[in-house]
């Protein structure tokens, strides 16, 4: 069933240029069939009396008919060397056994006259009784019916389709790119970079969807940013009774309960610039040409110096066009829930066809294929308590680390770690980092 699924897909036109190419190449097979199937239907028959070979075979006939038995021979040799279109010959007795009458010939002769099939096709036996034992038997090449595909039928049928099949595709393909252009601009759409509009070209219709994408665009843009300020400016606000409550905490007493509040101060500036980081979509530098494989070594050994076992495993150089802070951050996020929630963390590098791949692995309990998808989302954290304390974290790492590598071009997805734990990969396309620095 499936190889019949995909021999159906193989044949299906599923692209709008190949199916205007085939719309017309079939409306140009089909009218050209009914030109030539009327063509060849109404045409007149070619009638084998007005044929001059048959013309000239019933003078011969009149001349034996009056020629005595024993001249006639050497008469029919005379003509037939005369005439080389026509096959002569004396015969003794009727028609032979084999012989089978087609078409009986009209003339004075009363029947004495018929045509007999033979072979090939195209030739036929005309036969005449001289009435004495004699028959004369001529052999004439009948006109032959042309096939369908057949000479001009055929170069002319051959001509068109290879022309109209040209102009079908060229067609096809200008009316799909705008279409293809309107696709791409819509999936690569993303608050994170900026883009250049989508050009309003091409026929009516796609100008019209053209425009209408780019106001959807300018729209969520402007919305996203708005609410980006309203949120930054809400957050910058409460830096300054963080700072107050933490000033005054230090008048409290009781040193277990001033540790805790300074804790939970802590912890909500560290929620605001988390916050702050995810709304900004990362800092405005631009990307530069770095080694990331120093890089990844250096947060790697961040962590091992805190007494973490933290391993790294790829290259000890590749350069890369990226923002070198913004992935630091990224992989700061990552190897940090690692080590949350397992013992050891491995973090690959590698390189192939100028696409960098980085995989943060840990051996913890890992996470449900049914929740991979939900832990990207901001505010969104792995343990099934909802409560934060010193350990647990915002449910911002992954979100925030997600943008980042969005940001330049690449994808960030959750993966199973056997034989346990969970494999965060980063793959990074030298080609769109290149794209996202020139934007």
């Amino acid at each position: 069933m499936s190889r019949l699924r995909k021999l159906v897909r193989l044949f299906t036109l599923r692209r709008i240029s190949g199916q205007i190419a085939a719309l017309i190449l079939s409306t140009l097979v089909l009218i050209h069939a009914l030109i030539a199937g009327y063509v060849l239907v109404s045409r007149p028959k070619p009638s084998l009396l007005t044929d001059e070979p048959l013309q000239q075979f019933e003078l011969i006939v009149r001349i034996l008919d009056k020629t005595p038995r024993n001249e006639r021979r050497v008469l029919v040799e005379n003509i037939g060397r005369g005439l080389p279109d026509l096959q002569l010959r004396l015969t003794e007795g009727g028609p032979r056994a084999s012989a089978t009458p087609t078409t009986a010939i009209p003339s004075p002769f009363d029947g004495r006259v018929q045509i007999v099939q033979r072979r090939p096709p195209e030739q036929d036996s005309v036969l005449f009784d001289l009435g004495d034992g004699e028959v004369l038997d001529a052999t004439v090449r009948t006109p032959s019916i042309p096939g369908f595909i057949t000479g001009l039928w055929a170069s002319t049928l051959l001509f068109l389709v290879i022309s109209i099949t040209l102009l079908g595709v060229w067609a096809g393909r200008a009316l799909s790119a705008p279409l293809s252009a309107f696709a791409r601009a819509a999936e690569s759409f993303s608050l994170s970079r900026s883009s250049a509009p989508l050009p309003e070209s091409g026929p009516e219709e796609i100008r019209s969807a053209a425009k209408a994408l780019n106001l959807m665009r300018n729209r969520i843009t402007s919305l996203m940013n708005d609410r980006t300020r309203m949120l930054a400016a809400i957050s910058h606000d409460l830096r300054t009774p963080i700072t107050r409550l933490r000033l005054r905490s230090e008048y409290i007493e009781d040193d277990t309960q001033r540790t805790q509040t300074l804790r939970d101060l802590d912890q909500m500036q560290a929620m605001l610039e988390s916050v702050l980081i995810l709304l900004r979509g990362g800092s405005g530098a631009r990307p530069t040409l770095v080694d990331i494989a120093a890089l990844v070594q250096m947060v790697c050994e961040e962590f091992a110096d805190c007494g973490h076992a933290v391993h790294y495993h790829g290259p000890s150089r590749l350069t890369l066009t990226v923002k070198p802070d913004e992935i630091r951050r990224a992989l700061a996020n990552l190897i940090g829930n690692a080590i949350r929630f397992g013992s050891e963390v491995n973090v690959a590098l590698s390189v192939a066809d100028a696409v960098t791949t980085i995989e943060v692995s840990d051996d913890g309990p890992g996470i449900p294929d049914d929740k991979k998808a939900a832990m990207l989302e901001p505010f969104v954290r792995g343990d099934d308590a909802r409560t934060m304390n010193e350990t647990s974290g915002f449910g911002l790492g992954l979100s925030i680390a997600s943008s980042i590598v969005e940001a330049h071009g690449g994808s960030l997805s959750l993966q199973d770690n056997q034989p346990h734990g969970l494999k965060v990969v980063i793959v990074l396309s030298e080609r769109r980092c290149q794209a996202s620095a020139n934007e």
